[in-house]
Order: structure tokens, then sequence, then C-alpha cells
């Protein structure tokens, strides 16, 4: 299959909200922005894919990544062994996330996993999260003030270690870096084999990677905020197209 302008293709996973009288699926500008900016074409991925297996392998099979964007919805607990219920879920994004984090691992699929993306990679490599991460007593506070303007909320809130030798430090180098910091859940344990890629100041890991994997990554901030204006930023984005442009030049050559 040959790609407009070469470009590779990567899907991106769509949130449910309500629209008015009616339901709809939603991306945020920015991830699209982002992906765009450095060098992809985004494919939206609806919810009814992870309703018809025959249709995601279809789908799959002509992308070359795939982006699992933030969100304001939380994943069902159930998913990570707790029960009872969670404010502002989003079931189809649940099953449909699921089912492509398993592919892209099976598929070595490049995957780039951003906050609730993040979260779905934790929670389906084995792990777990804090529902609130304020309440637990052990870490510095995580979520923005949404009384503040938009620039102020991505502002950077704190900084990250990445683990030596690790993807992150592949892309960005092993320094520290500032990051924003808009979220009031967090990755609580890690699966076997998850390399954690990167940490805060408190513990509370901030990146990870998933095994036997060239590009699995997850970020529990938010990179696609004005992502050219950031070293760190760019570095994720371009990092994870290059990944993608090499997928589809393999997959192509065979």
């Amino acid at each position: 299959m040959v790609h407009i302008f070469n470009k590779p293709w990567v899907g991106i996973i769509l949130c449910e909200q309500q629209l008015g009288p009616h339901r709809g699926l939603t991306v945020q500008q920015k991830y699209l922005d982002a992906i765009v900016a450095a060098g992809a074409v985004p494919v939206p991925l609806v919810h009814q894919l992870g309703q018809d297996e025959e249709s995601l392998a279809a789908m799959l099979s002509r992308l070359d990544g795939i982006l699992l964007t933030g969100s304001y919805s939380n994943m069902e607990p159930h998913h990570y062994g707790e029960s009872g219920d969670e404010a502002h879920t989003d079931r189809g994004r649940d099953n449909l996330s699921l089912q492509l984090i398993a592919a892209a691992q099976r598929m070595k699929l490049p995957l780039l996993g951003i906050c609730r993306g993040f979260q779905e990679m934790v929670v389906a490599s084995g792990g777990s999260l804090y529902r609130q991460l304020h309440e637990t007593g052990l870490f510095a506070e995580h979520r923005e003030n949404k009384d503040l303007p938009l620039a102020q909320q991505y502002a950077p809130a704190h900084s990250i270690q990445p683990a030596a030798g690790g993807l992150l430090a592949q892309l960005a180098g092993e320094d520290e870096h500032r990051v924003n910091s808009l979220h009031m859940q967090g990755a609580k344990s890690t699966g076997p084999g998850v390399r954690v890629e990167a940490t805060a100041p408190d513990g509370l890991v901030e990146a990870i990677s998933l095994p036997d994997h060239p590009f699995a990554l997850g970020v529990q901030w938010h990179p696609e905020w004005q992502s050219r204006d950031n070293g760190l930023s760019r570095a994720l984005f371009d990092g994870f197209v290059i990944a993608c442009r090499d997928y589809a030049g393999h997959r192509n050559s065979v």
C-alpha cells in the first residue's frame, strides 16, 4: 500500500461525550496538530472497531502506529481488579484501547500513550491505578488548577528523571526534564516485565515502555500541548513518527 506523500498513518483513539442531544466521538485538536507537525497522517479510530474483530483487523493492517490520547474520562476500575463505580467513564474506549494495545504488542506496531493512554498501557500490562492520588497522602499535587488559563495549567509543574538506557533516555537524554501535570489518577503498580522509563521526584511513575517492543511508550504528562515548542515533546513525537515510518517501510517491503 502506498501512503499519501509517503507519510505514515497513525490511528488516534476517540472519546465518547455528549454533543447536544446526541452522543459523539471526539478528539482534541492538539493531538491532531502534534501528529501532523511531526510528519504523520492522523486516522480516527471509532469505538465500533472494538465490537467488530474483522473491521479492527482490517484497520490495523493499514496503520503504521497508534496514539492513545488523554481524556477527561477514567478507566472502569474492574479492569485492574477493583470494585465500585468511577466517575466519567468511557466503556467503549476502554474496550477498544485494550484491544489496540494487545494488537500493538503482537504486531510490534508503534504505540504512544498519553495520560489516560499511559494509564491504559499500565492496566493492559497487568498493573493497577491509584484512583485518587491526592487522597493517598503519598504524593505531591499532580492535578492542574482549572481556574487558571490553559497556558498556566499546561506549564511545567515538576521534573522527571529518565531511566538510564531506556527508550525515553534514548529519545531525549538522561538529564532531568520539566513536565506539566494534569492528572488525578496514576500508576499504582506495573505489570511483569514493564520498564519504568521515568519517575517524578515524589516517586510516582511518569513513563513506561512495554517489553520486547521497538517503540511502545506511555507518558503521564501532556507532550501534545504546543508540541513543537518543547524539546522533550518534539523528541517524543519525532521519535514516535520515525518508528511509524520504519514500520511502514518494513511492511511495504514484504
